[in-house]
């Protein structure tokens, strides 16, 4: 008889590890699993090992004598000491109270425009979703600046007057022009775009049987929406509160413009001299993140349905409101969506032709000749002594090199995010059922969780003991891993749309992984995976909190503007303003016509 040659452990292992490492979706996941790891991991243990650090010539130093080495100090005196409820306990309490307003304001408003745009026989269905989610394409400080233009005096604000202390003589009370009351309101907003289209989407496809069968009950409206439509969109609603908390605690941009002190503001009022203790403020909004993102994981664990198509009433349940209430509130909505979406655009035009700032003369006076092109055609320096030695926005070379770098980021934030956000998608999709796939969808989805300000302090100090301060390359790579969410999300909901039997029947003819890929799953799928190219590039054209922190003021287009604003220069952070919301609102639009894909398509009305 023949001895059968039984093969040793090590062979068997091996055998399987390259069987495995045969799909490429596995090796695509190893690699991607150990890249967001470090990225994501290395630059927290930089912030915590920060915030036990000595700093020479900061208060830890100063206190405890030392020089170098570590301390608890700055936690210490951070929690407990005499000026922990200035640095603190206040600006963590307004944090969570602006996170908190901004929820119930962006909610109580989207909610009620998606339920009106899609329950309802409202008018000009079609150009109040367009118009509505504006403020959501624009710079979040956008708002704030046009609430300032707006409502500034210089008897409250001590800052030149807006339109209403200049043109009609009143002067807005100091809570209504700084503080929490028009932070919130500015936050809400901006965020309400973003409940419209997450509850919007719920209502529109929702199934009208429950309703109907409740009308047929005799059941009164107001009950049927608390008890059936509301609960049914109770999914949408926690999505948006967690996602809308999670961005407004890292808003730096609003609270900074309106005078209001969050950790973020505090972040950067302290600076070099309580450099640890900054950095354990950055550990708390990473921490407030971690919270988010497991509320997140247990409120979405038990829906892991993803059926697109089901059985649905025809018969639609539309709310008649009248004759004369479908047309009162559609215009109560247009003046609305007037202040949110196309006044903000024009102020920022109207400013970059002001002789001064808050001159508006031209208007209280009639006379057209107050108004200036200097701002923006002069062609020289030296003799113009109103530009305080700058040159006009069209011949200004530092705000086209900045810009040029904006460009530079965000065209390689794109690429990285897009590429490493769809092989995401693709090899989650592909072994949906593994934890090791669970814990890259996790790791590539955590830093959305996460205020943009601490992500941003995460990087800065990695950044700085790297030597890559103020580079490009440390832009990106903050840049990538913040804005992966956006493709992966994207890139994981389509491919999990494809059958595998797809992809499987190329591969009995053999055809190469990078084949299939180019030429069956892309073309299928090509409006979402664009759209997670698109979304990485309009956000960093945009994006302040996040790479303030990590370059100089004149590296890119939206520090330039932050640095202009300091200086008093309104006209140029003004005409940079405009120049950015033109560029996006035309990326927007490119997007829409390349990939047929729109933020309120399928929202609104026909």
């Amino acid at each position: 008889m023949q001895n059968t040659i039984k093969p040793s452990g090590f062979k068997i292992f091996t055998n399987r590890v390259v069987t495995y490492f045969r799909k490429p979706q596995n090796a695509i996941l190893l690699v991607l699993g150990i890249l967001l790891t470090v990225s994501t991991v290395a630059p927290m243990i930089s912030i915590l090992k920060d915030s036990v650090s000595v700093h020479v010539g900061s208060v830890d130093s100063h206190y405890t004598g030392l020089t170098e080495g570590y301390t608890t100090y700055n936690w210490v005196d951070l929690f407990t000491g005499r000026m922990a409820k200035i640095n603190l306990w206040i600006p963590l309490w307004n944090s969570v109270l602006l996170s908190i307003f901004a929820c119930i304001g962006s909610i109580a408003y989207g909610g009620t425009f998606a339920y009106l745009v899609t329950r309802t026989n409202l008018k000009f269905k079609k150009y109040l979703s367009s118009i509505f989610i504006f403020p959501y394409i624009m710079p979040q400080w956008t708002l704030a600046v046009v609430w300032q233009n707006m409502f500034n005096s210089r008897a409250v604000t001590k800052t030149a007057d807006g339109l209403f202390a200049s043109v009609f003589g009143i002067a807005m009370p100091d809570w209504w022009c700084t503080g929490m009351f028009p932070s919130a309101v500015v936050l809400a907003l901006h965020y309400a775009p973003f409940a419209y289209i997450l509850i919007g989407g719920i209502f529109r496809n929702m199934d009208a049987n429950l309703e109907e069968a409740a009308t047929i009950l005799n059941t009164p409206r107001w009950k049927t929406f608390l008890r059936i439509t509301l609960p049914l969109v109770k999914p949408a609603i926690l999505s948006t509160i967690l996602l809308v908390f999670s961005s407004a605690m890292g808003s730096y941009p609003v609270p900074h413009y309106l005078k209001l002190t969050t950790l973020c503001t505090k972040y950067v009022e302290m600076g070099a001299k309580r450099a640890g203790q900054a950095s354990i403020l950055a550990i708390i909004m990473i921490f407030i993140g971690f919270i988010i993102f497991f509320i997140n994981q247990r409120t979405t664990s038990g829906r892991k349905s993803f059926t697109t198509v089901t059985g649905k009433s025809g018969q639609s349940s539309e709310v008649n409101l009248g004759k004369i209430g479908k047309y009162a509130i559609a215009i109560l909505f247009i003046l609305l969506t007037l202040f949110t979406g196309i006044v903000p655009i024009i102020t920022f035009a109207v400013e970059t032709f002001l002789p001064n700032p808050g001159d508006y003369s031209f208007l209280t006076k009639g006379i057209a000749g107050n108004m200036t092109t200097k701002w923006w055609l002069t062609a020289e320096n030296i003799t113009e002594s109103g530009l305080y030695g700058q040159m006009g926005l069209l011949y200004n070379s530092t705000i086209w090199n900045a810009f040029k770098g904006t460009l530079i980021v965000a065209f390689a934030c794109s690429f990285f995010a897009g590429t490493i956000g769809t092989l995401t998608g693709y090899s989650v999709s592909k072994n949906r059922h593994s934890k090791w796939a669970a814990y890259v969808n996790n790791m590539a989805f955590l830093p959305y969780l996460m205020p943009s300000l601490a992500v941003g302090v995460a990087f800065f100090i990695f950044g700085s003991s790297a030597g890559i301060f103020n580079t490009y390359f440390l832009l990106i790579l903050a840049g990538t891993i913040k804005y992966i969410p956006f493709a992966s999300r994207s890139s994981l909901n389509s491919m999990l749309q494809l059958s595998n039997e797809i992809e499987e029947a190329a591969v009995i003819q053999n055809i190469p992984w990078h084949k299939r890929m180019f030429n069956i799953i892309i073309p299928i799928q090509k409006s979402s995976i664009i759209s997670g190219y698109m979304l990485p590039f309009m956000t960093a054209i945009r994006e302040l909190t996040l790479f303030m922190l990590l370059c100089s003021q004149t590296k890119i287009i939206t520090t330039l503007l932050d640095y202009f604003d300091e200086m008093g220069l309104y006209a140029f952070s003004s005409g940079i303003n405009l120049i950015l919301i033109v560029f996006i609102l035309i990326c927007n639009m490119l997007l829409n016509k390349l990939t047929g894909a729109s933020l309120d398509k399928g929202i609104g009305g026909d």
